[in-house]
């Protein structure tokens, strides 16, 4: 393999590292993170986000490096507004979940909704992806490897991130009222960052004319 490819595969995982800490990604995650009194159960849950995001890149990236062909960005907006929507829907259930959480109903359930968001989010970011590999390959056999690296670096990413975040959810434990506060005001986050993410599509991004017009 050539060290250039190397370099770029390479400069790939770093961006996969730093693409688990954007912005909705995070509190998206958060969430999920709140629900759980382990540690460990809210690093999984990271992991199976990474899984569901790495997996959805992958099956649309290659898809599209094979057509030579690009998500037009109508549709890359809407999917990107779809995030909006399960960001505000987290939220909302993330501040009535608290009952809930007293029994630790975390599990399988848990792991497969974790991956429903990451399969939301690399749906949404799929048409940057996209263009980012084009950017920096020739076959599509280096898109595959390129974005399976990227997921990697996502995965690990998403995985330090969400053990970090749930300490502060899993030590609240032994306070009922603080470990409450700490998960409806995650709820609230998430739901009002929700909102702007689509207010910024739909007005600023000029979304809404384009689907009225």
């Amino acid at each position: 393999m050539e060290m250039n490819l190397l370099l770029v595969l390479a400069f790939g995982f770093v961006l996969g590292i730093k693409h688990a800490l954007e912005p909705d990604h995070i509190i998206a995650v958060s969430t999920i993170a709140s629900q759980s009194k382990k540690i460990w159960k809210s690093s999984l849950a990271g992991v199976f986000w990474g899984i569901g995001h790495t997996l959805t890149l992958l099956v649309f990236g290659v898809i599209l490096i094979l057509l030579k062909n690009e998500i037009p960005q109508a549709w890359a907006m809407s999917l990107e507004f779809l995030v909006g929507i399960m960001l505000v829907y987290l939220g909302v259930t993330t501040i009535f979940s608290w009952n809930n959480t007293q029994h630790d109903h975390t599990g399988r359930a848990t792991y497969l909704k974790s991956m429903f968001v990451g399969i939301v989010h690399g749906l949404a970011g799929s048409a940057a992806m996209v263009l980012l590999t084009m950017g920096t390959i020739d076959a599509a056999w280096q898109g595959a490897i390129y974005i399976i690296i990227f997921g990697v670096g996502t995965c690990i990413g998403m995985l330090l991130f969400t053990t970090i975040l749930s300490i502060p959810f899993v030590t609240s434990t032994i306070s009922k009222k603080v470990n409450r506060s700490l998960i409806r005001l995650t709820g609230v986050i998430s739901m009002v960052f929700g909102i702007y993410y689509m207010y910024n599509l739909g007005i600023n991004e000029k979304l809404f004319s384009v689907w009225f017009s």
